[in-house]
């Protein structure tokens, strides 16, 4: 079993300045496969408004295979790492293999969360008071594309207390399965490891990194801020020229680009330093198909 690496609190900045470098390495193979993932997205939001059912399934099914296309972007960022060529099938090579069932574990904790947290809503709110925000959000969603003011009163009779009381467990909770899962797909991918002993061992290098963690995720939402900003900017000037419809698919999809390959470069280079960069993958994934997307 490898060593879990102690690093300083500044390798939380070099994780994420490594994924910017490993962007810039090959900006259109990578942001490719980002933007392919983007696609995928916006084909169920799409499918939302011709067929809730159906959208409702593909979007669940996207979902369910997002650490697969997340496993897919690790390998695209090492073959770059390496000096080799990301290919766009790389999004999809473990949506079948035998470390498929291992990817997908890492989805336990997020159901889990889930669960956890959608029962704390009920029991902190109760039905009526879920009704109740049902209700006052479907009326401020109303006034807001009239263009009117929302009626204070109105948010005067939700439950603020434990509704901000219910947003402190939340982000609690999403901090917790992050520590879970933030290695443990490399760790399975590249590192050999089963689903739960990478989970354990993601579990471990986060806790004992744990000043490299905060650096990481503040400077992370940092940086989403500023993209998401200058994103917002170049929206309202596709809306102008192409509308609305144009301005949602061009900004979502160029945040898909360069955020996932950001992430998956991140995570990549904590991986290496945290476990000292030790592969044991199988043969069979290395084998690169032939048809690539080159920067």
């Amino acid at each position: 079993m490898s060593t879990i690496n102690k690093v300083p609190p500044s390798a939380g900045a070099e994780w994420l300045m490594s994924g910017f470098a490993l962007l810039r390495k090959a900006p259109l193979a990578l942001g490719l496969l980002g933007l392919a993932w983007g696609l995928l997205s916006l084909l169920g939001v799409q499918l939302m408004a011709a067929n809730a059912s159906l959208g409702l399934l593909v979007q669940f099914l996207i979902g369910l295979i997002g650490p697969l296309l997340f496993a897919g972007l690790l390998w695209a960022v090492r073959e770059v790492d390496q000096g080799r060529a990301a290919q766009l099938s790389d999004l999809f090579r473990f949506t079948r293999g035998e470390r498929t069932g291992s990817v997908l574990t890492t989805l336990l904790p997020q159901v889990a969360a889930v669960l956890v947290l959608g029962l704390l809503l009920v029991l902190m709110i109760g039905p009526a008071g879920l009704q109740q925000l049902a209700d006052a959000m479907v009326k401020l969603q109303e006034t807001a594309q009239s263009g009117g003011q929302p009626d204070p009163d109105l948010i005067r009779s939700l439950p603020v207390g434990r509704l901000f009381l219910w947003m402190l467990i939340l982000f609690a909770v999403l901090i917790a399965v992050s520590l879970f899962t933030f290695v443990a797909v490399p760790q399975i991918i590249f590192g050999g490891s089963s689903g739960f002993a990478a989970m354990r061992r993601s579990l471990d290098a986060c806790v004992h990194n744990l000043l490299a963690m905060v650096v990481f995720y503040v400077l992370l939402f940092i940086s989403l801020f500023a993209l998401s900003f200058g994103l917002q900017l170049l929206s309202m000037v596709v809306q102008l020229v192409a509308g609305q419809t144009a301005a949602v698919w061009i900004s979502n999809l160029l945040l898909m680009a360069v955020l996932m390959p950001l992430l998956a470069g991140a995570v990549y280079t904590a991986w290496r330093q945290m476990f000292g960069a030790t592969e044991a993958a199988p043969a069979i994934e290395a084998a690169a198909p032939p048809t690539h997307f080159e920067a």
